[in-house]
C-alpha cells in the first residue's frame, strides 16, 4: 500500500466553509443538480470499490452522470474532497458506552477506529499530518480525549495518548488491510502459502529448522493457535492492551506522585 495524497492542502477557508456546510448566498437561476453530500457520498463509494487511486473529477462526474465541469461548481478541487472524505468517515465512529473505566472507552474507541479503516481502506493511504477541520474530526478527538480526562494525567500527557494510540491502530490496520489485499490478489491464503513453501524450504540445507530453532517453535506454535500464519486482530488487541498497560502504569505512579518528566 503506498500514500495516495495529502490532506489539508487545499484552499482553508473554502475547505473549511464546505466542512461545516456554510452556503454562499442563493443566487438567482435553475436549482442546483446536486449537493455536496452526493458528490462526498459517490467519492466514498469509489474509493471504497477501487481505491483512492481511482479517485478523479471524471470518474465522480461519470457515478453522478454530469460533466466533469460541473463538479467544481460545488467542490473547487480533489484536495477539499479529501477531506471532506475524511470527514465523513469520521462520523462514522460513535460515542461509546457510558463507563468510568477509561480503559474499557479507550479500547471501544480504537476497535471502532479499526473496523472503520477495514471498510474504508484508501483512509489509511492519505497522509494526515493535516486533519480536516470539520465537525466530525473534532468530534473524534474530542471523544478520545475525553476517555483519559480528569485520570491523572496532564494535558500535554492526554494529548501524547491519544496521538500514540492514533498511530498504533493506523499501522496495525495498515498491516492487516495490505495482508488481506495481497491473499486476494494472490488467490492464496497466508497459510497456503506457507504449506506450499514448506516442502521446499526443506530441501535447502541452509533453511534447515534447526539453525532457528525459535522461530520454527514460535512459527509453529502461533500457526496452531490462530489457524494461519498471523491474526492481525490478535495482534492488534494485545498491542492495545500492552499500550494501555503503560498509560495506566504513568497514571498510578501520578496518583502515587511520583515525579516524572516529559521528554524535551
Amino acid at each position: 500500500m503506498t500514500y495516495a495524497d495529502y490532506t489539508g492542502t487545499g484552499d482553508p477557508r473554502r475547505t473549511i466553509e464546505l466542512l461545516w456546510g456554510v452556503r454562499d448566498k442563493p443566487r438567482r437561476g435553475p436549482k442546483p443538480k446536486l449537493t455536496v453530500e452526493e458528490i462526498v457520498t459517490a467519492a466514498i463509494e469509489l474509493a471504497d470499490s477501487e481505491g483512492i487511486a481511482a479517485l478523479s473529477v471524471r470518474r465522480g462526474a461519470e457515478r453522478l452522470g454530469v460533466s466533469p465541469m460541473s463538479l467544481y461548481t460545488y467542490i473547487p478541487s480533489r484536495a477539499e474532497l479529501l477531506d471532506l472524505m475524511m470527514d465523513r468517515v469520521h462520523g462514522e465512529l460513535t460515542d461509546p458506552p457510558p463507563s468510568h473505566d477509561w480503559r474499557v472507552t479507550m479500547t471501544i474507541l480504537a476497535e471502532d477506529a479499526w473496523e472503520m479503516y477495514h471498510r474504508h481502506p484508501w483512509m489509511l493511504q492519505l497522509i494526515t499530518s493535516r486533519l480536516p477541520l470539520g465537525p466530525n474530526t473534532f468530534a473524534k478527538h474530542e471523544r478520545e480525549l475525553g476517555a483519559v480526562d480528569a485520570i491523572g494525567l496532564t494535558d500535554l500527557e492526554m494529548d501524547a495518548v491519544v496521538a500514540m494510540v492514533n498511530g498504533y491502530v493506523q499501522g496495525i490496520a495498515r498491516g492487516s488491510v495490505e495482508s488481506a489485499s495481497l491473499v486476494r490478489r494472490s488467490g492464496m491464503t497466508d497459510m497456503e502459502w506457507w504449506t506450499a513453501s514448506a516442502p521446499v524450504l526443506a530441501e535447502i540445507p541452509e533453511a534447515d529448522a534447526g539453525l532457528f530453532p525459535l522461530a520454527a517453535r514460535i512459527g509453529q506454535a502461533a500457526g496452531e493457535a490462530h489457524g494461519a500464519a498471523s491474526a492481525p486482530l490478535y495482534t492488534f488487541r494485545f498491542g492495545l492492551a500492552r499500550i494501555l498497560d503503560g498509560v495506566e502504569q504513568l497514571v498510578n505512579g501520578a496518583a502515587r506522585g511520583a515525579e516524572r518528566e516529559l521528554p524535551s
